[in-house]
């Protein structure tokens, strides 16, 4: 008789914890499963098809909700805002191939990476020859883990894409599929800019 009441207790702990652990796939979640554009510049394009020409960049908060003001990343300041399903116009195109030996500082956008968990693009400015700055403009945001994971790896891999001024850089832990997709985008970043 007692192992029948232990066999029953620890079956009704077992199913209630089964059925009260929380996965991270929250409503609002599941709602905005799509890769998300985290900075927009250049000509970029989220899953959505929407199309951005500003060079002006907003980033996203913990919440993955985008701020109200935007930032400028380099010298030229522009006047477009990021919208879905519409499109502005900025004054330099992320991805115009030319180069010259001036000092002004240009951006050149990398392709977009398929990843196992969406698209990776990167964004560099160039200034005198050398990398500047390195920026996301597309990095899988599809939930919670994927927030998690990328907030923290993104600013150590731009922080390293500009040390290391090439596309060798080192893997943050839990970060492998978006260092894959960031170091392949940076290397054609970097061939567009002549590097």
């Amino acid at each position: 008789m007692r192992r029948i009441v232990l066999w029953a207790m620890s079956t009704l702990t077992v199913l209630v914890l089964l059925f009260s652990y929380s996965t991270s796939r929250s409503s609002s979640a599941v709602v905005a499963a799509q890769t998300r554009p985290v900075t927009a510049s250049g000509k970029t394009s989220d899953s959505t098809g929407s199309t951005s020409g500003s060079s002006s960049a907003s980033s996203t908060d913990s919440s993955g909700q985008e701020p109200a003001d935007d930032t400028t990343t380099d010298d030229t300041t522009t006047s477009g805002t990021t919208s879905s399903g519409s499109s502005s116009s900025g004054s330099s195109s992320g991805s115009s191939g030319s180069t010259s030996t001036s000092s002004a500082a240009k951006t050149y956008a990398g392709d977009a990476v398929m990843t196992r968990y969406g698209n990776v693009q990167v964004q560099i400015t160039v200034t005198s020859g050398k990398i500047t700055a390195a920026e996301v403009l597309q990095v899988p945001w599809n939930d919670r883990h994927d927030q998690m994971i990328n907030s923290a790896a993104v600013p150590v891999y731009n922080q390293e894409a500009v040390s290391a001024q090439s596309a060798q850089i080192d893997v943050v832990s839990g970060a492998t599929y978006t260092w894959d997709g960031y170091t392949q985008s940076l290397q054609s970043a970097i061939d567009q800019a002549n590097l």
